[in-house]
């Protein structure tokens, strides 16, 4: 799971990073509004926490802008204001869910795992299908064409992925990002090996190929393989 945090104290920063990443989180940190919202817009996250006062763009503001772009990403607000006002405005603009400095980090990650549930049970689905292509999230389970396929966790993590963005073009570190939780080393092929059992197994004995390498920018799964 990716999380966004946007906060300019560095020391509050480090003690939410350092807590979530213990807990599986990764974590992408902005220490500014401009930087926050650009990445809010460019990457794709699971959860975003965005204190409200910060330099160059305050988090309401991030919070709008991405909702206006169609961005449902759940966003925890942190602030030091405790009004009731200032909790209704911040939901009103967007926000998920409210928390007041100082916390303890124990609540604030009972809330990041209790949005991740809701965003979860209400917006995924259990099953996703390309083509003759399923893959079923609950039982763990591919078929193709009516043959069942049996994945590695890290080969179904990456079906999932590229279904999941199916029609888009995919570079090797998003997949590093989103299937590996760290950040692309140009040196390693841990993509392309891993594209390549994939291939074996889900296009080795189709007439037509779904993953597609598109040179230069990354992988594409096709939306069909009609």
């Amino acid at each position: 799971m990716k999380i966004l945090l946007i906060e300019d104290d560095r020391t509050m920063a480090s003690f939410i990073s350092k807590g979530l990443k213990e807990a599986g989180f990764s974590i992408d940190h902005a220490t500014d509004g401009l930087e926050g919202l650009d990445l809010a817009l460019n990457s794709e996250y699971d959860a975003g926490i965005v204190d409200i006062m910060l330099p160059k763009l305050d988090g309401l503001s991030i919070i709008e802008k991405m909702r206006q772009q169609k961005i449902n990403t759940p966003v925890i607000i942190l602030s030091a204001r405790r009004s009731l006002d200032d909790r209704v405005r911040g939901l009103e603009q967007g926000g998920d869910d409210y928390l007041t400095k100082p916390f303890s980090f124990s609540e604030l990650l009972a809330r990041v795992q209790a949005l991740l549930r809701r965003a979860s049970s209400s917006t995924e689905a259990t099953s996703l299908t390309i083509g003759e292509l399923s893959l079923d999230l609950l039982s763990r389970t591919v078929v193709r064409g009516g043959v069942k396929i049996a994945l590695q966790p890290k080969e179904f993590a990456l079906l999932e992925y590229l279904m999941r963005n199916a029609g888009r073009v995919v570079s090797k570190t998003m997949i590093t990002e989103r299937v590996w939780n760290y950040n692309f080393d140009p040196h390693t092929n841990i993509v392309e090996a891993r594209i390549s059992k994939l291939r074996e197994k889900i296009d080795k004995d189709f007439e037509r190929p779904l993953i597609k390498t598109v040179r230069g920018l990354g992988y594409m799964l096709s939306k069909s393989d009609d």
